[in-house]
């Protein structure tokens, strides 16, 4: 094997789908592909246009644990959406504030720009756009 493969899919652990599902909804842009119940946890899917599968689980109350994500504890610190220059930034800033969702400022780096903000249930998400 000489390369490394690409990521397929990531599955996000949620508090409570009737949440989570609209609101994913909104900044997506489209409706689940996929609603599955497998007992110990429900997922919901997103099929993202460049294939990327984006899942929300929701586990059974009995084996849930309780607060909100936080990036400093042992896990995923966020998730980056590439998208193709800092102008999409500005217009990203633009939806996410039309969508009622609060964000941070773009934030300039040398290997890229970033603009961050957050799921209901505290999960860091962010786009990026590569340098130039």
């Amino acid at each position: 094997m000489s390369e490394f493969p690409p990521v397929a899919h990531l599955a996000v652990t949620v508090g409570d789908l009737s949440i989570s599902v609209p609101w994913y909804e909104q900044l997506f842009g489209s409706k689940p592909v996929d609603d599955h119940d497998f007992g110990p946890f429900r997922h919901v899917v997103f099929m993202l246009p460049d294939g990327f599968i984006y899942s929300l689980h929701q586990f059974s109350k009995n084996s849930a644990v309780p607060g909100a994500a936080d990036e400093r504890h042992a896990g995923i610190d966020h998730l980056a959406f590439r998208v193709p220059d800092r102008e999409s930034l500005e217009r990203w800033a633009e939806r996410l504030d039309e969508l009622g969702i609060e964000h941070g400022k773009i934030v300039d780096a040398y290997y890229g720009s970033g603009l961050a903000f957050r799921d209901p249930d505290n999960i860091q998400l962010e786009f990026f756009a590569p340098p130039g």
